[in-house]
């Protein structure tokens, strides 16, 4: 299943002079100093940094959902992030599955065409279900799902519209670690393909050398890409990589320099 139609191609995103101050009572709180950054076309990106470095303000802000301060500007496929989410060709997904909790399953999916100006596609929602370990449960409502389900739905919703760009925010953050296990196996197919750009925000060191093709660490608030790591692991993922010496050596090095690993000698 591909996630958007043959016609169209995944979009280069680039950033450019982004930085973000947020007023406050006391004194402006800065964020993120100014930053440029691509991502290049049908790439898996993940963003790691310590809490509160100004990853998820990131996202936001390549989403349209937050502004850059002045002489910031995202660009994805040479359109404004506002005019591309409109259109249906972004979508995001974060730790909060945010199901609404009176529609069903399918309904939930269903939404986000609905949002898009597209029209349903009732036998799309069910395949899509079917694919992310849904079947079944298209009638049910989010209440009756566990919590790796809601995410599950949750991930369905953000592809029916078959985005262009797909951002993830901590995406598997509210799960058990054998749910999040399973579903950094199970899903990234869904969205590999050459048609999305995909950036993912997490804070699991071992989750971002599995899924991306390149790991960018960011400082301490207010924060800015220190480090600019290609993940040279083959595809397709499979859980045995992890316990492969490269894996190690990657995570490792991410560690070091996140502070949380005291191996200096760690290679890239």
């Amino acid at each position: 299943m591909s996630l958007a139609p043959a016609e169209q191609t995944a979009p280069e995103v680039v950033c450019t002079a982004v930085a973000k101050t947020f007023p406050t009572a006391a004194e402006p709180l800065r964020v993120l100093e100014p930053l440029d950054l691509t991502l290049a076309p049908g790439t898996v990106t993940a963003l790691v940094g310590p809490s509160g470095c100004g990853k998820s303000t990131l996202l936001r802000i390549i989403a349209g959902l937050e502004h850059a301060d002045p002489g910031g500007q995202v660009q994805i496929g040479g359109d404004e992030p506002t005019r591309v989410r409109k259109r249906g060709e972004l979508a995001i997904a974060f730790q909060d599955a945010a199901l609404l909790p009176w529609r069903t399953t399918a309904g939930n999916v269903a939404l986000a065409q609905k949002l898009a100006g597209q029209p349903a596609d009732r036998d799309r929602i069910v395949e899509l279900l079917k694919l992310v370990g849904l079947a079944g449960f298209e009638k049910v409502r989010p209440a009756q799902l566990s919590g790796g389900m809601r995410q599950r739905a949750a991930i369905a919703r953000c592809l029916i519209t078959e985005p262009r760009l797909l951002l993830l925010d901590e995406p598997f953050g509210a799960v058990d670690e054998l749910t999040r296990r399973r579903l950094n196996i199970e899903l990234p197919p869904l969205w590999s393909g050459t048609v999305t750009t995909t950036l993912l925000v997490t804070h699991s060191i071992p989750e971002a050398v599995l899924l991306a093709d390149r790991v960018l660490v960011m400082s301490p608030r207010p924060g800015t890409i220190v480090a600019d790591l290609p993940i040279d692991i083959e595809r397709p993922r499979r859980i045995e990589h992890q316990h492969t010496r490269r894996y190690g050596e990657l995570v490792d090095r991410i560690g070091y320099l996140l502070g949380v690993d005291q191996n200096p000698d760690a290679k890239v």
